[in-house]
């Protein structure tokens, strides 16, 4: 789905690993990235942060690559040294985004329902290690936030008040029906995104977390986030008040460092 801590980036890893070490070959056909292939944002991985959940430091949030793109990338960056061989797609843009392949969605696992949910996966995912529902558990995972302590008027007025770009925040109540706070009655805001393009999904994840750590002060366990989010010295900006516009702009360079490590991986 274009996020670093999609785990089955990890087991392609795994997978040629292991097959490199028993010299069995390793096909990977390759699939569309549903969020597209352009878009590379977000805090890059720390090196003591590598785990199940981020394979490769120094990958940005959202990589823009597809999944058989990223398998050179490891093999050759990793030196894995696996007898690699990618069979690329027929007639895949780099720019376009799911619904505009022509495709049927196929749901990647049972929370990742739509293309919605998918497009803001990589900033609501970011922080779900930490006391706060992403919607797991109701029919709307990843499309809205909320949890017990929440003020969900207080939120959304806070969120749109920043006019952040690409999205509008609405408050709603919800309880889920299982994974974090199951049966209980959660409040927050649901997502809805004005302008996909204009969207930074990661950003979005950053505003959501800077707002909760300053309206709910001592609620919001922000430390459980270092996994998934990535950055130790991002977490200390958001509780240091930064505002989250320019922690965001401080991922310029790891970005720009990607593209051009990425870049000659590119199959499309």
């Amino acid at each position: 789905v274009g996020a670093r801590f999609y785990t089955y980036m990890t087991s392609m890893a795994f997978v040629m690993e292991e097959a490199a070490s028993h010299k069995i070959k390793v096909f990977v056909l390759d699939r569309p990235n549903p969020i597209g292939g352009v878009s590379i944002e977000g805090p890059t991985l720390d090196q003591d942060l590598a785990s199940f959940v981020g394979y490769f430091p120094a990958m940005p949030t959202r990589p823009g690559m597809t999944l058989g793109e990223i398998a050179r990338l490891f093999n050759a960056e990793k030196k894995i040294g696996a007898d690699l061989t990618v069979v690329a797609m027929r007639g895949w843009r780099r720019v376009a985004w799911f619904d505009e392949t022509g495709l049927t969605w196929i749901g990647p696992s049972p929370n990742m329902r739509n293309l919605y949910a998918a497009t803001l996966y990589t900033g609501l995912a970011s922080f779900e290690s930490t006391n706060l529902s992403v919607g797991r558990g109701t029919d709307t995972p990843f499309e809205h936030v909320g949890a017990p302590w929440i003020d969900g008027m207080r939120l959304s007025e806070a969120l749109n008040a920043r006019a952040i770009p690409g999205v509008r925040f609405y408050p709603v109540q919800f309880t889920p029906t299982s994974s974090k706070f199951a049966n209980e009655v959660c409040q927050g805001v649901f997502i809805v995104i004005t302008d996909r393009n204009a969207v930074r999904p990661v950003r979005v994840g950053v505003e959501i977390a800077s707002a909760l750590h300053r309206l709910f002060p001592g609620k919001f366990d922000i430390d459980l986030a270092s996994r998934l989010f990535g950055s130790v010295a991002g977490l200390t900006r958001i509780k240091n008040g930064d505002d989250p516009a320019t922690i965001a702009a401080a991922w310029n360079a790891g970005e720009a460092r990607w593209r051009l490590l990425r870049a000659k991986y590119l199959l499309y």
